[in-house]
């Protein structure tokens, strides 16, 4: 296996398209990265952010949704084009894999794992879906290399 190279047009896509992230990790908890970066997300590229943490649905929503307890739990006809991923390299494999299950019910076009998150055979299977992959990196970081 060849290991993943991120790369330049894929991510100036993710990042100058607006649409909706779901932010794996997500929680209501204001000094966490993912909320940082989530509330970034909205506010400078002005994407929408659906929390995704087992301890959603959030009341009072999170950054506008109530978030969701897994990828599976979002409606149909929700729309998500990338899933921002927030969690341990030894767990993100399940979630891409989610991400995979869950590509044609809700258009997911991507998987984004963030900085120190690293998983090439989930990489690779999420790639073989059909999925584009960026990973360990940030979007905050990668956003004034464009």
């Amino acid at each position: 296996m060849t290991a993943h190279h991120n790369h330049l047009e894929v991510i100036r896509a993710l990042l100058t398209t607006p649409a909706t992230w779901a932010v794996v990790g997500l929680s209501d908890n204001e000094g966490r990265t993912a909320y940082r970066i989530a509330q970034w997300l909205r506010a400078r590229l002005d994407m929408q952010v659906l929390p995704i943490h087992p301890s959603a649905p959030f009341d009072p929503p999170v950054l506008g949704s109530p978030g969701y307890a897994a990828l599976a739990a979002i409606p149909d006809g929700v729309r998500v084009a990338v899933v921002d991923c927030f969690v341990r390299s030894e767990l993100v494999g399940a979630v891409v894999d989610e991400a995979i299950a869950q590509r044609e019910r809700l258009g997911i076009g991507a998987v984004w794992l963030q900085l120190g998150v690293i998983d090439e055979a989930a990489a690779a299977r999420a790639e073989a879906a059909g999925l584009a992959v960026v990973m360990d990196t940030c979007p905050r970081i990668e956003w004034p290399r464009l």
